[in-house]
């Protein structure tokens, strides 16, 4: 085994970028031949009614990332820099192999549609691996009445893992409504992390059992922004629920394995953000689509409807309605996402009233933005909701 000492080895930003550089090429020159293959076996998503697309369009682009993603982890375990966060964690192999069950089932879905009932059982399949590979919340941080850490016992950490990845895996798929959306959110909320995480290295010298997030935060970013030039409007192919649910895992294992090593004793009062980044970096992944879910909810519930049943309703829906462009609809929910996840992982190199404040001013900046269509309606400036610009 390798001495204590050892696991301090600064932080290895350029051989991070280098595999998250790989992820991207090897996803991008991996989609055509995906892209190809969907055709070939009928992976097709033909339009419907509440679908925004037009023409019927290949699915299956989360085989792609995921061969960016396994290439990348490969390469990682090669590179003598990042070789350390193999041997004091599990966390890489857990994603490549959970990945894999959790990309294998979307696949499924992308070519024959599963029921809800069958997905969720192989959600709970995947979470299951990353929680027996060591994947798991073992520590939470709770600010109120001065409880501070929490170590978690078996059952709890085991509950609470699989309840936040599966919540985070469905989020990811509820909103992939727009070409390029999920991928984007992905993108942005994985170099959130990312950033986070190498905050959190610097912040410990280096220390290996930070690497874990790292690694899968920048695999996961690289392979967004591969498959995002086929992707993004109009689409070339979509990602389907094999792409969607696999940045959902990969997404909650990120945050998992950074919440882990973090303790009080290390940040003290420094501030409580960044103790508790973990969980609102995963409420940074969620809020987008958990508000328009609870929404949807009540609106179909009141219309005396099942509250499964779609519509045409969702957020991207109502923000073309008001007269966004397809494509500026999906830059809004970037802005809005990227304010959040940006500013949580801020906090863990700056002091958090700071971050607040420019949190604050870019939300207000992004509420102005939103509502332009709606004031240059006013004027009789409108355009139409499905411009291409």
């Amino acid at each position: 085994m390798l001495a204590l000492a050892d696991r301090g080895a600064g932080v290895p930003l350029r051989e991070l970028a280098l595999v998250g550089l790989t992820a991207a090429i090897i996803t991008y020159f991996s989609t055509g031949p995906v892209r190809w293959l969907a055709t070939r076996f009928g992976a097709v998503a033909y339009p419907r009614e509440r679908d925004v697309h037009v023409q019927p369009t290949p699915r299956m682009g989360g085989l792609a990332m995921y061969v960016g993603v396994v290439a990348a982890i490969f390469l990682a375990s090669q590179l003598p820099a990042l070789t350390r966060g193999f041997v004091y964690s599990t966390g890489m192999p857990a994603v490549v192999l959970a990945g894999g069950v959790i990309m294998g089932i979307g696949l499924l879905d992308d070519k024959w549609g599963l029921d809800a009932l069958t997905k969720f059982a192989g959600q709970i399949t995947a979470a299951s691996v990353l929680v027996t590979m060591g994947v798991a919340w073992s520590v939470l941080y709770i600010p109120i009445g001065g409880v501070g850490t929490v170590v978690l016992d078996q059952v709890s950490s085991i509950l609470l893992t699989l309840a936040l990845t599966v919540s985070v895996v469905n989020a990811m798929n509820f909103v992939d409504g727009l070409d390029g959306l999920a991928a984007g959110l992905g993108l942005i909320t994985a170099l959130a992390i990312c950033m986070f995480s190498v905050g959190l290295l610097s912040d410990h010298g280096g220390d290996v059992l930070f690497y874990p997030p790292a690694l899968i935060s920048v695999v996961l970013a690289g392979a967004c922004l591969g498959f995002l030039p086929h992707n993004f409007h109009p689409a070339k192919i979509f990602m389907g629920d094999s792409g969607s649910m696999l940045i959902g895992l990969m997404l909650a294992a990120a945050s998992t394995t950074a919440a882990g090593p973090i303790s009080q004793s290390a940040y003290g009062a420094r501030d409580v953000f960044a103790l508790l980044s973990p969980f609102l970096l995963v409420a940074a992944v969620v809020c987008v689509p958990a508000l328009d879910m609870l929404l949807a909810i009540i609106r179909r519930t009141r219309a005396g409807r099942s509250p499964f049943s779609p519509d045409k309703m969702h957020l991207h829906h109502r923000l073309l309605q008001i007269g966004h462009s397809h494509r500026r609809v999906v830059l809004l929910i970037y802005l809005w996402v990227a304010i959040v996840a940006f500013g949580t992982a801020g906090t863990i190199f700056f002091d958090p009233r700071y971050t607040g404040a420019v949190m604050l001013g870019a939300m207000l900046i992004a509420i102005v933005v939103t509502l332009i269509p709606l004031l240059r309606r006013d004027e009789g400036l409108e355009d139409s909701p499905y411009d291409a610009r």
